[in-house]
Parts: structure tokens; sequence; C-alpha cells
């Protein structure tokens, strides 16, 4: 049996961190043959699972059908950059063969948004029409095809309509206008034997020529062409629309003046450890920083680059406060509730440690209160000016699950992003919850409108003894790693497109004047 998928790798990330590292996309494209059956009824349905070695990996567990160990420069080095393996990992059994093809990516940024219909094809199904898909390849630079789109099945019809979808230029043909583009129509089969109708191909260049007599394709089945002399073809397949869309990235945002906003919110509960002894979270050490101040020190240096004025709100939540000892969830560090900006990173450390020595850890641990109230602002700026950020440092044990999840799912309609620090040892299954990466967050059976939280346990980037960043680097990726989709998502769904970027600044020139 065979299965193909398309992943892309970047080659030494290029970030604000590692700018000076020469940097690639590349795509890689995985196809199998001869793999193992494990279904009774029908053929398997196997997925391709891509292990990246790193620290803190999270174990997936699937049908184990076989195993292959490569580098990336393995597959770009091969002849044509395509690697064959053969796949092991079970004893005594032929597991099959991988394919693995590279090819650096074209850096258009164009998506197209294409609709297709067919007419009059072949019945396939003995007690009714076909139920027919579509599926889209792109030729690669060996002639290999790459499959780049699916569309839906519609069902017993020969006369199609598909929905419209969105493809990538890059994806459909890697900006190259006059690749080959092959299309091959099936009819969907329950037990996976899809049966095929025929085939066409055509070019992007042809493509956007838009709805014509250019753009109806006669659906041809070779190997019947070869055995009937009166053979035309299997059906027709037209484009009814085809438009142009430039993507548009984080980065235009901001370069058009979008307002990156900080706040931080800390955990000030008794769950966290006496801060007056050495196994606390929250332990006031003169000599080096509590888990609290590593985690602020090293997410906030990574977050604080994209806010513009340094100028941070920084909060705490759970703490009883002088000099009354009334309980707060939503108290400024800094002592000033008018006035809770602190200057940088550096600002929001000096008050932290300011309020540990004042205020007494207490509970319960409710996030709801700090998540309203960076809603609030959020909510008085919709027009794509501003975008903010929550930045909640704590040890994951949380009292308010259902009141957090009716926040987060408010949120979701505001310009806004929740990050989750996980300090300590615990188990943190609330806080995976709601980063909604799995199961997107609901409140009373109403779903977030999409994903705002990213959840970091820091735990999996420090060393043994528990004092030292491994990589800020790899932190500092996966900390900001959904924050660009969250933002576009919220952008695109709201119609906001970026502002002109400023032109870039030149200098004045002068004119030297010489006295005669």
């Amino acid at each position: 049996m065979d299965s193909r998928y398309t992943s892309t790798a970047g080659i030494g990330d290029l970030n604000q961190l590692s700018a000076a590292i020469p940097a690639t996309r590349v795509e890689v494209s995985v196809s199998c043959r001869n793999l193992l059956d494990r279904d009774t009824f029908s053929k398997s349905d196997p997925i391709c699972v891509l292990y990246v070695q790193g620290v803190g990996n999270k174990e997936w567990r699937e049908d184990f059908l076989g195993q292959v160990f490569c580098t990336l420069g393995e597959i770009v080095g091969s002849q044509g950059s395509r690697l064959e393996k053969p796949i092991v990992g079970i004893p005594g059994k032929k597991c099959g063969t991988i394919i693995l093809t590279a090819e650096e990516l074209n850096c258009c940024r164009d998506a197209v948004l294409m609709q297709f219909c067919a007419n009059k094809l072949d019945k396939k199904d003995f007690f009714g029409k076909s139920d027919p898909f579509l599926v889209f390849y792109r030729s690669n630079e060996d002639g290999s095809f790459t499959i780049c789109h699916k569309t839906e099945v519609v069902k017993n019809t020969l006369n199609p309509v598909w929905q419209a979808f969105k493809i990538s230029v890059r994806a459909l043909c890697n900006g190259d206008y006059d690749r080959t583009i092959k299309v091959e129509v099936y009819d969907w089969d329950r037990d996976g034997s899809h049966d095929f109708i025929g085939e066409f191909t055509t070019s992007y260049r042809e493509l956007s020529r838009g709805q014509s007599q250019f753009n109806v394709y006669e659906v041809v089945n070779p190997k019947k062409k070869g055995k009937k002399k009166k053979y035309s073809n299997s059906g027709t397949v037209t484009l009814l629309s085809f438009l142009v869309e430039t993507e548009v990235s984080f980065l235009d945002y901001i370069k058009g003046g979008t307002q990156i906003n900080f706040t931080v919110a800390i955990d000030f509960t008794a769950s966290n450890g006496n801060p007056a002894q050495p196994t606390s979270l929250h332990y006031m050490n003169p000599y080096q920083l509590n888990a609290y101040g590593m985690a602020l020190k090293a997410v906030g240096e990574i977050v604080q680059d994209y806010d513009s004025d340094k100028m941070f709100p920084a909060l705490g939540f759970g703490a009883k406060l002088p000099p009354d000892g009334r309980i707060s969830h939503e108290f400024a560090l800094n002592g000033n509730p008018q006035n809770p900006y602190c200057d940088g990173i550096e600002g929001v450390m000096e008050a932290y440690y300011r309020s540990l020595k004042s205020v007494q850890l207490y509970g319960p641990t409710n996030f709801a209160p700090v998540i309203n109230h960076v809603a609030r602002y959020a909510s008085s700026v919709k027009d794509g000016s501003q975008y903010f950020v929550l930045l909640i440092v704590t040890d994951g044990v949380i009292s308010d699950m259902a009141q957090t999840k009716e926040s987060i799912v408010n949120a979701s309609k505001l310009p806004m992003s929740i990050i989750i620090v996980g300090v300590g040892p615990a188990e943190f299954d609330a806080m995976v919850e709601l980063d909604g990466d799995d199961v997107r967050v609901s409140s009373r059976g109403k779903y977030a409108e999409r994903d705002i939280v990213q959840f970091v346990p820091f735990r999996d980037y420090i060393d043994r003894s528990g004092n030292h960043v491994l990589s800020m680097a790899r932190l500092a990726k996966d900390v900001l790693a959904e924050i660009p989709e969250q933002f576009l998502s919220y952008m695109r769904a709201r119609g906001i497109k970026p502002s002109p970027a400023p032109p870039p600044y030149t200098p004045p020139t002068h004119v030297l004047q010489t006295q005669i």
C-alpha cells in the first residue's frame, strides 16, 4: 500500500536570536510502499510521525508499522534530494520502504482560492452513481509528483460541485507558474480502495486565466484509452473560480505599526511553598534566582523585544495583602493599582521580589480575574492597532477551572493571547487542557472562537540543577510558537489588513558650504 505526506522543516531556524546563521526552508515529502496491513476488512490508515531529537519530548503511541532514522542532511545530500530507506523495527518482518524527497521552498507568499465542478464522470458504483473527489499533485524537480491537496467527497453524483478551497502557491507549484500540476479524479470507496476515474494536467499559469474555455479539462483514463478506440474521455472538470490573495505575515502588521502589549501575572498562592524554605518555588535565595525569578527573567527577556515601550503591567494573584490581609486575585506588584506598569523585565523582577517580602502567600488559585483584567483593555481596542498578550507564571494548581475556561472563551473574540509558563515539578494536566491544542476550550457548550493559549513547562528547558536554561533559543521558539498564528487568526477573522510600512529611514544629506 502507498502513502504520502508533506511537511516543512527549517535548517537553522532564522529568528531574532540566531540571525547570523544562514537559513533556508525545506519541504520534505514522505511516501511509503508495501506497508504492513493492520486492518481486517480494509487497508491500514497509516500516519507518519516525525520526531525531532530534543529535551523533554512527549512520546506518541500509534499502531506501529516500523521506523526509520535519518537526518535532513542525508535527504538533501542524496541524488536528486531523494532518499529511499527500508523501514525497520519489527523483528522478522519486511516492513516496506520509505521515500523522502526534499526541495528548497520558494519565498512566494501568494495563496489561491479555487473551486471546481465536474460533468458526466464515469459511473463506478454498482448500486448508485460515483462518489467523486479530486487529488492535486505538484510535480517535483525529479519528475515525480507529491500530493498537495485533496477535495472533499461529493456523494452519489456524476456532476459534482466541490467546495472552494484555499492553497498556497508555494504548495501548489513552489512559485513556478509553468510547473505541471496533475489532478486525479477518484470514486470514493469505504474500504480505502478508491476507484480511479481519470486524470488531467494543468499549470498555475493556465489556471490563472480563471473561468474560461481554457479551463475545461477532459478527464482521461489511460488504460481505457488504450483499450477502446471510440473512447473520448471519462467526463470533464471545469474551473469555476480562481482568486489570488497575498498572505500577510505577523511582521507585516508589526512593521505597519500594530503595538504588542504584554502583561505579566504571577502566582502567589500557598501551593508554591513558604518563601522562607529552600523547597519553595518562591524561595528568597540571596545568592541566586528562584524558580519564578528564572522563568520570569528568561521568558520576559524574550517577550519584551516585541513590546514597543517596554512598560509592563505586572500583577499578582492569590495572596493576602497588607495592611488588612484581604485576599486579592489581581493586585499590582508595584503597589500602585492606578499605575501597575514596571520598566522592562528588570522592573518586573524588582516589583516581584518586593511583593514577596510584603504579601502572604494564600489562595485559592484563580486565573479568571487576571484574564478578565487584560480582556477589559483588549475589548476597547479592536481595530488591529494593538494586540495584548498575558504571560501567566504559575505552579499549575488551579482552583477556578470553570471560570477560567469561560474567560478564555470570551477572550477568544478579542485581540489577545495567553502564554502560561508552568514552574516546578507538578503535573500540568489542567494547563495542557487550557492550551486547547488537542481539544478546543469550551464553556457551557460554547467553544472558543480560536485557540489563544500557549502552555510551556519551564522544567523542560532547564538543567538538572534547576539553575540554568539549557537553550534560550529553543525556549524562545516554544514560548512564541503560537503567538503569530493566534495574532493572524484574529486579524483574518475581522478582515483587518496591515497598514503600509513607513518608508525606510534615509539620513539627511548635508551640503558642505565653503566661504570664499
